[in-house]
């Protein structure tokens, strides 16, 4: 009943040119005339007019007149109806390999309705056409109610997980301002009070449950704001500072051989081995790869890394109370 209220609604506010106050609608719109009294009728209208706004139902509001003393209502025709569509047939299938891209329930029914809308104007869209089947899994819980605070401008609060499983867990209070994906992993993008400043966050690492806090609409996104370099940047790897040369001994370290650049055979005191060319992004992140692999690796330059792969040594060795070796 509801539903078909609606619809009648939308006919009559399409179907006239000047302002129709409450009362009238009242008389002609089926479905209100039930309502047992005049406050249940204006609860039931206000309720209808907002379901009609967040649809997305241009609601126009005015007076026909300066002597007028109730506001009135209105639908535009121009403004409501879709406009013109012409697709390509290249077009027209890329649309609808987008619109099959989405498994999340979240996103699949905005899509199927952009679809109904296509061919309502007139446009035919082939969902059978091409041989791609993509697919963007959003199987991380915190996916939906993120999405749903972004949408409404609301404040989360989740406990987030820093690094690997091992990582600390530390309590985060964000205003969102996205969720965009990046090489297949989700992530959301907003200013985080805790840290007065924007910061980026992986879905994965995201601890139920997130709790939306304060009044909707309360979120601003910035203007200008590109959510996709922000997560690119604070993702990706920063750009190389320079080089760092290693001894590996043979047949070990192969995760380092992966990431280096091999430049030939090379013994130290006597050990066969290779010596390898790392790109030096972080020290203090190079250092802790090096120290990791023991005697099977040496730092040969530059300087800076070597001393700190010893103070890793002499750190580890003093949590255990061992005393270090000299080198």
């Amino acid at each position: 009943m509801r539903a078909e209220r609606l619809v009648n609604l939308v006919l009559c506010l399409l179907s006239t040119k000047a302002f129709l106050t409450a009362e009238r609608i009242r008389s002609i719109v089926p479905g209100y005339a039930d309502a047992p009294s005049d406050d249940a009728f204006f609860r039931m209208f206000e309720r209808d007019k907002t379901e009609l706004r967040e649809l997305g139902v241009p609601l126009e509001t005015g007076r026909l007149s300066g002597y007028d003393t109730a506001d009135g209502y209105r639908i535009a025709r121009q403004d409501y109806e879709l406009g013109e569509i012409d697709l390509e047939p290249d077009e027209a299938a890329a649309v609808a390999l987008a619109a099959r891209l989405w498994d999340s329930p979240e996103l699949a029914g905005p899509a199927h309705g952009a679809l109904l809308k296509l061919r309502a104007a007139g446009v035919e869209v082939d969902e059978d056409q091409g041989r791609v089947q993509p697919r963007v899994q959003t199987t991380e819980p915190a996916f939906a109610p993120l999405l749903a605070a972004v949408q409404t401008g609301r404040v989360v609060t989740f406990d987030h997980r820093r690094g690997g499983p091992g990582g600390e867990i530390a309590r985060r209070t964000v205003e969102p301002w996205g969720v965009v994906s990046w090489r297949g992993r989700w992530y959301l993008v907003g200013h985080d009070r805790d840290r007065a400043a924007p910061r980026s966050f992986r879905l994965s690492r995201i601890s139920m449950p997130v709790t939306p806090t304060g009044p909707a609409g309360a979120v601003t996104v910035p203007g200008g704001v590109d959510l996709m370099s922000m997560v690119r940047r604070d993702v990706e790897p920063p750009p190389a500072v320079g080089t760092a040369r290693v001894w590996v001994a043979a047949g070990r370290a192969h995760g380092l051989r992966r990431l280096g650049r091999v430049l030939g055979p090379h013994a130290h005191r006597g050990m066969p081995g290779e010596e390898l060319e790392l790109d030096l992004r972080s020290v203090e992140t190079v250092a802790r790869w090096l120290a990791g692999h023991g005697p099977d690796v040496v730092v040969l330059a530059p300087p800076v890394l070597v001393a700190r792969v010893r103070d890793n040594w002499a750190a580890a060795a003093a949590a255990h109370g061992v005393a270090p070796v000299p080198l």
